[in-house]
């Protein structure tokens, strides 16, 4: 049997968060107590076929609820669903036997408090509700009594665990060393060779380098899969011209709508209330004197300029302020003025003109979105109509014979952009081109905006190397990029090595005596650090390398323009003074390692992240070592598993 972590998933959980908040009505329970009662067994105790099958479409109803649309057995099956709910519930079950064996257990009041907590059990008030309660558990075909034993035995389960794991501490060495690792910083350099800093250009490569170049490099220049598609479809907008849409209609959705075609003059706006009339005057002037700006004096108050926003407001929202504020001609600060709230400075941040559309210029757009409307309608109404055709028979060409919808043909392939209008623009025509066989009949789908549509599997090409004559041009421009991205690479390397020569003492050269004495008073420290004349010595190896520097990088920070894999290198880089190609987003960098910097763990943000690094480690091991246990207890237990009632359950729960 596989065993996984219980990560705290409990029968308290499955039970009342499962099926009393997501799985009632949606999913009812049936008892499975007519065939086998049971799906296995650790030691005494016993995997119910209830309890599988309760787990079970609680899963499933909770996938449902985060996918938005019915999550299905098969779906289930495929990402392992069954098995991962099997091993938490032996899991359970071999947790259950060792509490069993070792006497531990709960009293009725710990089972009571549990249950009176429980949101499924609460009424309007917040309080216990007992007929909520009796009502819930008879619609799950539970008695109270079995219902409280199996909560009396979750918690001595939780009991045990807690034992087990709580007094787990992650050890002050592991939690400095991992804040240590991640707040370090970082100083270093960096060169990107181009394809300007090559001696000499690329040639033109001649007809049997293209041609092998073709070959070596087929799944390049492969066209995908391709699938010639017949199909027919209908949309609002291709049945608009003929809806007819009379003049009352029209005004009544003028007026449903006459907000958005008449607003009086409005303004965006911020209001900061002060305590006092005085208050607000003084912070006037220190606006007017420029001794600070209005959202220095908003961060002054503890206040964001978000807390102070009142978005779109009209002469009648600011009430006595509405005159002052509606006296400025451009953006600025009004006031001090007298407001709901207090006195108050009002940034007036933009001016939004009164909108007055009458209905005769309203009129062709209410008539657009109208007609899409009721055309939508008639295509829901006659959708059993084009059902009926094409379950009697009837082709996608007559289809388009018989009823308003166009025929169209498509060579469809994953990769394919499709043009404007294109019904392959649409999400649900893509998925189902994609998964069509020659076998499908068509039949009516959806689309998004309301049509439908029907397709026909014609023929299947398979990927087919493309013809050279026809992508001659494509393979040179594929050639002539990895010819110079070679040759990058090579330039980088050839730079790479001489400033490593150039900087490397000569092992055969006589130290004098005054050598000895420098090296031996030169401080380890000052080792350390990059050696003076770097810029000389890059210089002399190279008059066009060009260094870039960057300090106090951190192994989550960015730079902008510079690749990912490139700060990624620099933590990866061993010793100050190494240099390295970094080949990322086709192209080429040497990157140089200046300095490390180690953290200060004893900052105030280095005392947050040992905070969270010791939570993180402390949650890590317990459930390491709760997992041991668990592992332990089913090895010392004799599992059984009923595979024959668990294929039952299975094919029962669709």
């Amino acid at each position: 049997m596989k065993n996984l972590r219980t990560k705290g998933k409990s029968t308290i959980v499955w039970i009342l968060m499962g099926l009393l908040v997501l799985g009632l009505g949606g999913f009812g329970v049936t008892s499975f107590s007519g065939g086998s009662s049971e799906i296995g067994s650790v030691g005494a105790t016993k995997v119910t076929a209830d309890d599988y099958a309760r787990a079970l479409r609680s899963e499933l109803s909770a996938y449902s609820q985060q996918a938005g649309q019915l999550f299905t057995m098969a779906q289930a099956r495929a990402i392992g669903l069954p098995q991962m709910i099997q091993a938490q519930l032996f899991t359970a079950a071999a947790l259950e036997e060792e509490t069993r064996r070792i006497g531990i257990s709960v009293g009725d009041q710990r089972v009571a408090q549990t249950i009176s907590k429980a949101p499924a059990f609460q009424g309007p008030n917040g309080q216990f509700d007992r007929s909520a309660y009796s009502q819930i558990l008879r619609r799950e075909g539970l008695s109270e009594a079995d219902f409280e034993e199996q909560i009396r035995t979750d918690e001595a389960r939780m009991l045990l665990q807690r034992a087990v794991s709580e007094g787990v501490v992650a050890p002050e060495a592991m939690v400095d060393q991992t804040a240590g690792w991640l707040l370090e910083t970082r100083d270093f350099s960096w060169h990107e060779v181009k394809a300007d800093d090559l001696e000499t250009p690329v040639s033109d490569p001649d007809e049997e380098t293209l041609k092998a170049w073709h070959e070596a490099n087929a799944d390049r220049f492969t066209a995908p899969e391709k699938r010639k598609l017949s199909y027919v479809w209908l949309t609002p907008e291709m049945l608009s011209d003929e809806v007819d849409l009379d003049e009352n209609a029209l005004r009544a959705a003028y007026e449903e709508r006459i907000d958005q075609y008449r607003q009086p003059e409005r303004r965006i706006v911020g209001r900061l209330v002060f305590p006092s009339m005085e208050e607000a005057q003084a912070a006037r002037e220190r606006l007017d004197s420029g001794d600070i700006t209005f959202d220095e004096l908003v961060a002054e108050r503890g206040l964001t300029v978000d807390d102070i926003d009142l978005g779109e407001v009209t002469r009648e929202d600011l009430g006595q302020a509405a005159d002052a504020v509606f006296a400025l001609e451009a953006p600025g600060i009004a006031g001090p003025a007298q407001t709901d709230l207090g006195p108050a400075l009002i940034s007036m941040n933009a001016i939004l003109e009164a909108v007055d559309i009458p209905f005769e210029q309203a009129r062709e757009d209410l008539r657009a979105e109208a007609a899409l409307d009721r055309a939508s309608r008639m295509i829901d109404d006659r959708m059993g109509e084009y059902e009926d055709l094409l379950a009697s028979g009837a082709t996608l060409e007559e289809m388009s014979e018989e009823t308003p919808m166009e025929l169209g043909k498509l060579d469809w392939s994953s990769d394919m952009e499709p043009g404007e209008g294109s019904i392959a623009g649409y999400p649900a025509f893509r998925e189902r081109a994609g998964e069509i066989s020659e076998n499908d009949f068509p039949q009516i789908e959806r689309l998004d905006d309301g049509g439908i549509f029907a397709i026909r599997l014609d023929e299947v090409v398979p990927p087919t190397l493309r013809p050279f004559d026809e992508i001659r041009d494509e393979v040179a421009a594929d050639w002539r990029a990895a010819e110079v991205h070679r040759l990058l690479l090579a330039h980088a390397e050839e730079d790479r090595v001489n400033l490593i020569s150039a900087e490397t003492p000569d092992p055969n050269a006589v130290d004098t005596e005054e050598d000895e004495d420098t090296n031996a008073t030169t401080s380890p420290a000052a080792q350390e650090e990059p050696a003076d004349g770097t810029e000389e010595t890059v210089a002399a190896v190279d008059p066009h390398l060009q260094w870039n520097t960057e300090t106090g990088l951190t192994r989550d920070g960015w730079i902008e323009a510079l690749p990912p894999a490139l700060i990624t290198e620099v933590f990866d880089i061993d010793a100050m003074g190494d240099i390295e190609i970094v080949d990322a987003d086709d192209r080429v960098f040497l990157v140089r390692l200046d300095a490390v910097h180690a953290a200060d763990l004893d900052s105030e943000d280095a005392v947050q992240v040992q905070d969270r690094v010791r939570q993180r480690l402390a949650q890590s091991l317990q459930a390491d070592i709760f997992e041991y246990y668990a592992r332990a207890a089913q090895s010392k237990a004799k599992v059984e598993v009923n595979q024959s009632a668990i294929d039952a359950i299975n094919a029962q729960v669709q």
